[in-house]
């Protein structure tokens, strides 16, 4: 039988870290059930392992007891990293060995899964260099900066490289322990187990629910007067050359300082601040997709479907649907 250890953080616990313990226990569990009543053996041994006695979680309200503590763990197959605190500057305290540790049983092939902010404990041991990583979209402007190397796909569900795996934010960490179930198990058991815990099977973004603020912490001034220029301004038509001559910077210095600054070229921050504008309509009025596309400064179909749909994963109409309760959505 496998081992699976659920890591329990020591401190810098975010108000998501008990519902993932708690989920992924929950799914591995009726996941062994499962293969118990098909006349199987279970996959999994499943243990919570920290290094304290206790962690607290909802101010105190809540607390849990791992079962063992991490140095006692010889072997392990799959450990998963529950989410922590999403204002995340540094690994302190308990969880300083809990990188160590993830670190000396990935190189003994151990494979390793961070759910939501669990991405900034796993990147801490500098395993998710030069690989994919998923994380919350509000957390992913502060990841980049702490962590350059790693290939942020903060649009993407669950990654999955060289036996690391990341997923989004919230709790679309069910996605991955259900991923995750089928990686160990079989199919047949994830799809039981979606259905069980009602669970849509086989997601692959979280596009549609990111909400696109412009990053502004990044401290270059020239690059925030630009930013709220652009804000300000969207449903103009606005040239990049004319933008970056009004601040006195080269175009490619400003394409440069602007990529650096925000993670986007200008180009592609005036159409996330559109799109943005342009779901919010979508969400709240009875307006047609036309009418939308005009409002925020399209006027080219084609264009304002492919945008939207790069950015949000859906197209304009199929987004109205999902969202919108005031009407059956609009077509063009």
């Amino acid at each position: 039988m496998k081992h699976l250890t659920l890591l329990v953080p020591d401190i810098q616990t975010g108000p998501n870290t008990l519902s993932c313990i708690i989920g992924a226990y929950h799914i591995f569990t009726e996941a062994n059930n499962y293969c118990v009543r098909q006349n199987k053996n279970p996959v999994f041994t499943i243990e919570l392992a920290g290094v304290s006695e206790q962690s607290d979680f909802v101010n105190g309200l809540l607390s849990v007891m791992p079962q063992k503590e991490i140095n006692s763990i010889e072997k392990t197959d799959l450990i998963i990293i529950p989410a922590i605190l999403a204002a995340f500057k540094k690994v302190e305290g308990g969880n300083v060995l809990l990188v160590d540790w993830i670190l000396e049983h990935y190189k003994k092939g151990a494979e390793v899964a961070s759910m939501c902010t669990g991405a900034y404990i796993l990147a801490s041991t500098g395993l998710l260099d030069k690989k994919s990583c998923s994380i919350h979209w509000n957390a992913a402007a502060n990841f980049k900066q702490l962590f350059p190397k790693v290939n942020l796909k903060a649009e993407k569900l669950i990654t999955d490289e060289q036996g690391i795996y990341t997923n989004g934010g919230g709790y679309s960490f069910l996605n991955l322990i259900i991923y995750l179930v089928e990686k160990y198990y079989d199919r047949q058991t994830a799809i039981y187990c979606s259905k069980v815990f009602q669970i849509d099977l086989d997601r692959q973004t979280q596009s549609d629910f990111v909400i696109f603020n412009g990053q502004k912490t990044h401290g270059d001034e020239v690059v925030v007067k630009a930013q709220e220029y652009i804000e300000k301004n969207f449903t103009e038509k606005i040239s990049m050359e004319e933008l970056s001559s009004k601040f006195t910077v080269g175009r490619r210095n400003f394409d440069r300082r602007f990529i650096k600054a925000t993670g986007n070229t200008p180009v592609e921050y005036l159409q996330r601040v559109k799109i943005e504008s342009a779901k919010k309509e979508l969400e709240t009025s009875r307006k047609t997709i036309n009418e939308v596309m005009y409002e925020v400064g399209y006027a080219d179909v084609k264009a304002f479907r492919e945008v939207f749909r790069k950015i949000t994963g859906l197209s304009p109409l199929e987004y109205k649907n999902k969202y919108n309760k005031t009407g059956s959505g609009a077509l063009i």
